[in-house]
């Protein structure tokens, strides 16, 4: 009964449209992550375009910390005027299951507006590492961990998709690697660079540049699919390991929970509309992300499917944070 009235309230979303309420002062968009991430690039994009449908500036503002938390949860204490709004993705419900504590919850105190799209998350390593190959990886990471120098393993915060699954495999496979949590994608690539992190899993959004360049080299694609923009790097689960089978997460936007309905409908229907303008959807595409929009209530869906399916995958694994 709980559930069903958790999916009545997410589900009550007005019909699209584009008439009705105008802002009368700049929107804000909040993106829990810092400014040159993956999130952080698709808000901008996204903010861009709504800001010529709803003739207000529309600002991106980066805060980051406690795995996404600490945005997210200044969104759902914000007013429900509809002038401050969060960007983000699957981290809103990942991190308060595997954190065990959360100032907000992740269904009742948000508004879905809609689904920008997905994209696929990658296992990488420095090129500057022997391995070529994933095989070559695990032997070469286990030798690495007998000889007392284990391998860095990065994620871009703690409890998050890179964390998790990464994780998974390196306790499936006894890989004795020590994981490094960075408030953000930007920082952990940055880190790549500098050596300070050997592997992790990534979006090809934030890292396709450094794995053209040749500094950054792919190895196994999480879920069930390749990369559409890298389609010579095989899945996990097609090279043998069972790490991501059937996982997808998601990127969206949202708003407090008892945003006005003329408020709520407007904002959707700018994100629909913004979502099937085709040289948006392009340029995503060329950022290796695929636009799938999904309107308030399948998103609505979505977040309650994927926040069950993370309590399900994390349910008795020691994450090790910290």
């Amino acid at each position: 009964m709980q559930r069903r009235a958790l999916m009545a309230g997410l589900l009550a979303s007005p019909a699209l449209a584009q008439g009705g309420w105008q802002p009368d002062r700049p929107i804000r968009i909040i993106v829990p992550f810092p400014a040159g991430g993956a999130t952080d690039v698709w808000a901008r994009l996204c903010a861009e375009s709504m800001s010529e449908m709803l003739r207000v500036p529309v600002l991106v503002e980066n805060r980051s910390g406690a795995a996404g938390m600490i945005g997210a949860d200044a969104v759902a204490k914000s007013a429900p005027d509809g002038h401050t709004l969060l960007f983000t993705i699957t981290p809103l419900v990942q991190s308060p299951i595997v954190l065990g504590q959360a100032p907000y919850d992740a269904v009742r105190d948000f508004s879905p507006i809609g689904q920008m799209g997905t994209t696929t998350l990658v296992f990488m390593c420095r090129a500057a590492l022997p391995p070529r190959n994933l095989a070559e990886f695990i032997t070469y990471a286990r030798a690495q961990a007998a000889a007392r120098r284990s391998l860095n393993l990065g994620s871009w915060a703690a409890g998050s998709s890179a964390h998790v699954f990464a994780l998974a495999m390196n306790n499936r496979l006894n890989m004795g690697m020590t994981h490094v949590a960075y408030r953000g994608e930007a920082p952990m690539v940055t880190a790549y660079l500098s050596n300070e992190v050997d592997c992790g899993i990534n979006s090809l959004t934030s890292t396709r540049e450094h794995v053209v360049s040749g500094k950054l080299r792919p190895l196994a694609a999480l879920g069930d699919a390749r990369a559409g923009g890298m389609p010579d790097v095989p899945t996990f689960y097609e090279q043998g390991v069972d790490v991501g089978r059937g996982w997808s997460g998601f990127i969206g936007l949202l708003g407090p929970a008892r945003m006005p309905p003329t408020v709520h409908a407007r904002l959707a229907g700018v994100f629909r509309d913004t979502m099937h303008r085709e040289a948006l959807r392009a340029r995503l595409v060329a950022m290796d992300t695929e636009p799938v929009w999904l309107g308030p209530e399948d998103f609505a869906a979505t977040i309650i499917r994927v926040r069950d399916l993370w309590t399900e995958l994390t349910r008795g694994m020691d994450l090790q944070l910290g």
